[in-house]
């Protein structure tokens, strides 16, 4: 057999044996754990899926048949069938292999996404353009459970069992999405999970009289001879409610039974649902018995141990473990405090309030648009909500920030982690665009704090007004220490970091890096004033008519996109106080930030501290 990376395409798969592609599965499941070991990735949800996408690659004929992978964090296994397996060295590094579908890198990616439930609609988009270009092509959409809770999916299936346009449909069902599924879909996919093999029975029955002297003719004459086994074998669910057609369970981790799915599927003259049941982790213990989603998305790690490599220092935390410590701290006092979550529970750190507050914790599986709005729900009825949301994702869920929170006036905390630049999971997460989407919104506060001090603060205050309150976070590792005493801060107050008599010039800027700054003033004696700006939204006009007054040049520093950001709103007030100082601001491009790490895209945004210092020295000579 030949080596993993010396695999060009998937065409060799269709020599083999079944033995053979048992063997190949084997194969690649080591070399996934032991390169994801060395780079940190998805693991969980590529070790659930060896068998299944050779599968896959062995029926299908890639690229001219289209596969899709919703969300895409499990393509793994087909980038290595598609010849990029030399590429796991830099996987998810600075210009290495992504760690989703990119069209940019190969052929046989049709498609690309980072956020779920979005393959199906693309789907039915390119089965549409393919009937109506008479051409001749399978559509496979590979979409998970977690993703099927979604509306949008929901959305998708209504139109496709409309339209009844042919596509395979496979539903990768391993009853997790990130950590636990939730909801009452979850139980009825439960059910299914549990039913009989209607495919199974269907072919053994179809042998047995085709065996008989008169099977074929009796085949003939039933009428309803297929959906007469239907309906006696197996309850299909929902989606015989959509008016697709289903077949399944079917054992994920079986290749023949698999094979034996898809070449019955593509028999199928409109859309058809391949319900195939994985384990997600498979093959590495450690992500086999993880319920909570640790081992979904990893950093490097032992092998042998299961042990991460970079833990976390002594005396910091994550922004998201410093809120989520604070807001449960917030729980025990004020019992009208409720958190939600969109399927985030494990990465925003929210373990701990689930467990202590399991009555006021609400994880809405992949649904940001509804736990927005559910969160609207609570507040209206007189509870404040909580809501720990990505940045990232927080754009899904943008109308129902507008209409149903800011337009009504509704006293929702968001908690925006991994705000700014993330890192390896590239264009499709970076948060770096909320601020500009956020500001343009009547009622909302927008804050972020420049340590851990005042992050708790910020939260302080969110919960001891009446308006919708954004506090924003960056996902970094920060000193954490012993909580001092709560600051009492107002709304739209900025403060002086650094203010002497004979500064040159002033720097603006929030979140973590206006610590960074103020620091490299203060240990090489520069003469900058610099500027806590924690709230993006309202401004503090009374600070900036100071720093309009001094005509000293300004300097505005952001981790986020330019366009709709600090600077763009300090450059509105500066217009109406017919300002007369020079400004520079430095921030992110308009355009989609790759993956890499975060000091590496600051260095190639130019945005590196020690190069902005010598930019602003240049500019005052």
């Amino acid at each position: 057999m030949m080596e993993i990376t010396d695999i060009k395409d998937p065409s060799f798969l269709k020599e083999m044996s079944i033995e053979e592609l048992e063997s190949l599965a084997a194969e690649i499941r080591t070399f996934l754990i032991e390169n994801i070991a060395k780079t940190g990735g998805h693991l969980s949800s590529n070790l659930g899926v060896v068998e299944l996408t050779i599968a896959l690659h062995y029926v299908f004929d890639t690229p001219v048949d289209k596969l899709l992978f919703d969300v895409g964090h499990q393509c793994y296994t087909h980038k290595i069938l598609t010849g990029r397996a030399l590429g796991f060295s830099r996987l998810r590094k600075y210009q290495g292999l992504s760690g989703f579908q990119k069209r940019k890198e190969s052929e046989y990616d049709c498609f690309e996404a980072g956020h779920s439930s979005t393959s199906l609609s693309t789907a039915l988009g390119m089965a549409v353009a393919r009937d109506l270009n008479h051409e001749n092509y399978e559509i496979i959409p590979v979409v998970g459970d977690g993703a099927l809770f979604s509306g949008m999916s929901f959305e998708a299936l209504n139109e496709i069992g409309f339209e009844q346009k042919k596509m395979i449909i496979v539903f990768n069902d391993n009853n997790m999405s990130i950590s636990s599924n939730v909801g009452a879909l979850s139980k009825s996919f439960n059910r299914l999970r549990n039913s009989k093999g209607y495919l199974n029975l269907k072919d053994d029955v179809k042998d047995y009289l085709k065996s008989k002297k008169y099977g074929s003719a009796v085949i003939a004459s039933i009428h309803s001879f297929k959906e007469g086994i239907k309906k006696t074998v197996i309850d299909s669910g929902i989606f015989k409610e959509f008016n697709i057609e289903y077949f399944g369970p079917i054992d994920g981790h079986n290749i023949a039974e698999l094979i034996r799915a898809f070449e019955t599927a593509k028999k199928e003259n409109g859309p058809c649902v391949i319900h195939v049941l994985t384990q997600k982790g498979k093959g590495y213990r450690y992500a086999e018995n993880d319920l909570y989603g640790k081992w979904h998305g990893v950093g490097a790690f032992d092998v042998h141990t299961g042990r991460m490599k970079a833990e976390t220092p002594d005396g910091y935390a994550s922004g998201s473990a410093i809120v989520a410590n604070c807001i449960e701290k917030m729980m025990c006092d004020n019992k009208d405090i409720t958190v939600l979550t969109p399927a985030m529970r494990q990465g925003s750190a929210l373990d701990s309030i689930f467990a202590h507050y399991p009555e006021r914790s609400f994880d809405t599986g992949i649904a940001e648009e509804h736990a927005m709005t559910f969160a609207s729900g609570m507040a209206y009825a007189g509870k404040r909500p909580f809501l720990a949301i990505y940045s990232t994702f927080l754009q899904r869920a943008y109308d129902q920030l507008n209409h149903d929170v800011c337009r009504t006036d509704l006293p929702v905390v968001l908690g925006i982690d991994r705000a700014g630049l993330v890192g390896a999971d590239g264009e499709t997460h970076q948060g770096v665009f909320d601020i500009s989407f956020m500001r343009p919104l009547p009622n909302l506060i927008i804050a972020q704090g420049k340590d851990a001090d005042e992050m708790r603060s910020l939260l302080n205050l969110a919960f001891s007004q009446k308006h919708p309150f954004a506090l924003r976070f960056a996902r970094e590792n920060i000193k954490y220490g012993n909580p001092a005493n709560i600051e009492t801060i107002e709304v739209g107050k900025w403060e002086y970091l650094n203010n002497n008599i004979n500064d040159k010039a002033i720097i603006l800027s929030y979140g973590f890096d206006v610590t960074k700054i103020s620091e490299m003033v203060s240990n090489n004696n520069l003469p900058y004033r610099v500027i806590n700006c924690r709230f993006l939204k309202p401004l503090d006009e009374e600070m900036l008519k100071e720093v309009f007054d001094s005509k000293l040049p300004i300097f505005i520093y952001e981790g986020d996109l330019v366009i709709g950001g600090l600077g763009d709103a300090i450059l509105e007030e500066a217009n109406k106080f017919n300002a007369s100082s020079a400004i520079t601001i430095y921030g992110i491009p308009d355009r989609f930030i790759e993956q890499g790490s975060v000091s590496q895209l600051k260095d190639e945004l130019h945005l590196g501290l020690n190069e902005i210092f010598e930019d602003i020295e240049k500019k005052l000579l």
